[in-house]
């Protein structure tokens, strides 16, 4: 512990993502003295975590690590994404924790995870998918946290209205950049097409990108479903926000999405377009909302901080 008592943590990252940040400010807000390290270049990022940066990107991380790690007093290094576990076993003072986001256990980058796993002293990971994925009986599971101030109900026509859409119709969500290559938007596409002719009915499909995180949540709630077809994920947020404004959700089966749906009302998972499709079908039929929110609340930020500072506090008392 440092001197002054409070037990402070030096993160490493590859880039400032939200769900990150709210990590970051949840562990503050609960004592954790907390000091962020960025891959240089993270500006860069369009999609996935090491997206236009190389090499050069991250041999200039390590002398950054190693300026922080003088400069500071730290009681354990907290790796965020597998491609900084390297940075944080290039010293043997301090125990190190390895939280993986969901693409860094596949891949290249999955490759490189793999080949620190096991010097770290505590790993968690998104979701039992992922665990399976690592291969590593070790890690904890622990999902991302969404936060419930930020994310609630609002009347749908109101959040039309906000955002400029029509305020009749049918509208569903993806909730990305169509060129977000791993959300796979085409299957999206499909999706809606195959559901809006068993409604002989319009369906909108709206993306999103370059949207500040606080105006997400009129997105949300302005449509009848949020839509996610992505290829793999750790713990999706978009799921979470959704439910947190209970607003359906039809969604591949991905991370932990499954779970997270397992108690929701009109919301569901599919496979494949056809699977997808009938849900959608049937959830645009209903036009109801969830009962998302109540579901979720296990997996508030709340919550989330407290497990995280368990795995600090266990992990300290055994090295």
């Amino acid at each position: 512990m440092t001197t002054s008592g409070r037990l402070h943590v030096l993160h490493l990252v590859t880039a400032r993502e939200v769900f990150f940040d709210q990590q970051i400010e949840t562990l503050e807000n609960k004592g954790v003295g907390c000091t962020v390290c960025v891959v240089p270049g993270a500006e860069q990022i369009d999609g996935d975590m090491g997206s236009r940066r190389g090499l050069k990107e991250y041999l200039q991380y390590f002398p950054k690590v190693r300026r922080e790690l003088r400069r500071g007093e730290y009681d354990l290094i907290h790796a965020n994404y597998g491609l900084t576990a390297p940075y944080a076993l290039t010293q043997f003072q301090m125990p190190v924790v390895l939280t993986l986001w969901g693409s860094d256990v596949v891949g290249f980058d999955g490759l490189v995870t793999k080949a620190c796993v096991r010097q770290t002293d505590a790993v968690t990971v998104r979701s039992q998918e992922m665990k399976e994925l690592l291969g590593y009986e070790e890690a904890n599971i622990i999902p991302s946290g969404v936060d419930l101030e930020r994310f609630y109900p609002i009347n749908r026509k109101t959040a039309r209205e906000r955002i400029g859409w029509e305020t009749d119709g049918t509208h569903v969500l993806f909730p990305y950049s169509p060129e977000y290559e791993r959300k796979n938007y085409p299957l999206a596409e499909q999706v809606v097409e195959k559901s809006q002719s068993e409604l002989d009915t319009k369906v909108k499909l709206h993306t999103i990108s370059n949207v500040p995180h606080k105006e997400v949540i009129y997105y949300i709630n302005a449509a009848d479903a949020l839509v996610l077809t992505s290829k793999h994920e750790g713990s999706p947020n978009t799921v979470k926000e959704a439910m947190a404004c209970n607003v359906p959700v039809v969604s591949t089966p991905v991370g932990d999405v499954k779970e997270r749906l397992h108690k929701v009302t009109f919301s569901g998972v599919g496979s494949d377009v056809s699977e997808l499709a009938q849900i959608l079908t049937k959830v645009l039929r209903e036009k109801q909302r969830s009962n998302g929110r109540e579901i979720v609340r296990d997996v508030s930020w709340d919550r989330i901080g407290d497990l995280i500072i368990e795995i600090y506090n266990h992990t300290l008392c055994n090295s």
